[in-house]
């Protein structure tokens, strides 16, 4: 039988009954001590209620929230995927011999901070490579292209503009959602000596890897590929090659030793789709192209269809979307063997 935890209002009546029955009289007056005693009551049983249904949810895998999802996934040993700093290379322009000490930081135009980890000594002017990471965690850090960032500190002999050429690796706290749904899955798919489930399970291990496919005997007997992808990386969600060699890495350490594993990254396989909305504000074309990655990475594999009217209903259901037409595409949208749809660049009507 499901009990249904009363509300603030309930428990006042209930206490406002309660004192009044066990004092024989009919109602409270008006402000009276008795009112407020009442009140307080009710309050501090409502609290109660409150810290009793939130610990009921620590109670079960699916429900806890995040202390005690980090020990529930402990116990079936799965670790939360911690975050970490992007790393990569700055250029700083010598206009003299100087000294680059390590811990020189560098600013960025979006407030994006770097410090350098090693120590330059150069009497070569012009343009000086250095070794930088980022000063917090965070997908923020990473750059593909290069970005100018300022010295925080003057240094003799060197420009106080400089450039971030590239940096990667950075990335947040795995979110409580992805930490869930790999805990469910290692409860409802226990290892099975490298059944198909456990090399998605394995490849999901990596920090950034948000979606894995397996294909057994994929180049032949005793051979398995497997495919990933970096939903939630800038420039994703098709992954680079250091983080292909990660999850190799990975895979080679758990894989049973008769297999042959291979990780790839799936080939893009961009759609641009041309919309006609209603109204169209920058607000709501955020709004639908949010939708349609949404939809994208529940429903794109591999090789896979992504349907016509999947794309609309994603389109309509975008907070602000009023009406709309898709002119294009006009029929369903099939992926080739090894390819994953992904969203292209939109053009907008209206």
């Amino acid at each position: 039988m499901a009990f249904n935890r009363p509300s603030l209002e309930e428990l006042n009546t209930r206490t406002d009954t309660q004192l009044a029955s066990r004092l024989g009289i009919a109602a409270f007056l008006r402000r009276s001590v008795l009112g407020v005693v009442s009140r307080v009551l009710a309050g501090a049983s409502h609290l109660l209620h409150g810290h009793i249904s939130w610990a009921f949810k620590q109670l079960f895998p699916d429900t806890a929230e995040t202390t005690y999802l980090d020990r529930w996934a402990s116990i079936w040993g799965i670790d939360r995927k911690t975050a970490a700093v992007a790393e990569g290379y700055a250029t700083l322009v010598l206009t003299a011999p100087a000294v680059i000490p390590i811990g020189t930081l560098l600013q960025t135009a979006a407030g994006v901070r770097y410090e350098t980890t090693e120590l330059i000594d150069a009497e070569t002017l012009g343009n000086t490579a250095v070794a930088v990471k980022a000063t917090e965690t965070g997908e923020a850090g990473n750059t593909s292209s290069p970005v100018v960032a300022n010295l925080l500190s003057p240094i003799a002999g060197v420009s106080s503009a400089g450039t971030i050429t590239s940096a990667a690796g950075g990335t947040s706290d795995e979110a409580d959602s992805q930490l869930r749904s790999r805990l469910l899955a290692r409860i409802e798919l226990p290892p099975h000596g490298g059944a198909e489930s456990d090399y998605e399970m394995w490849a999901l291990e990596v920090p950034d890897i948000t979606r894995a496919w397996v294909f057994p005997e994929n180049t032949g007997a005793g051979t398995v590929g497997v495919s990933v992808v970096v939903d939630d990386l800038v420039g994703g969600p098709i992954p680079d090659g250091a983080k292909i060699a990660e999850v190799q890495a990975h895979l080679e350490e758990v894989r049973p030793v008769t297999a042959i594993v291979t990780a790839f990254a799936p080939v893009a396989a961009p759609i641009d789709p041309t919309i006609e909305l209603v109204p169209n504000n920058a607000t709501v074309q955020a709004a639908v192209e949010a939708s349609l990655q949404d939809m994208l990475k529940r429903e794109a594999v591999p090789g896979g269809t992504i349907l016509l009217s999947h794309i609309r209903e994603a389109i309509s259901i975008a907070a602000g979307e009023t009406d709309h037409d898709l002119v294009s595409p006009v029929a369903d949208v099939t992926a080739s063997t090894g390819e994953l749809i992904t969203l292209g660049a939109i053009t907008w009507q209206g």
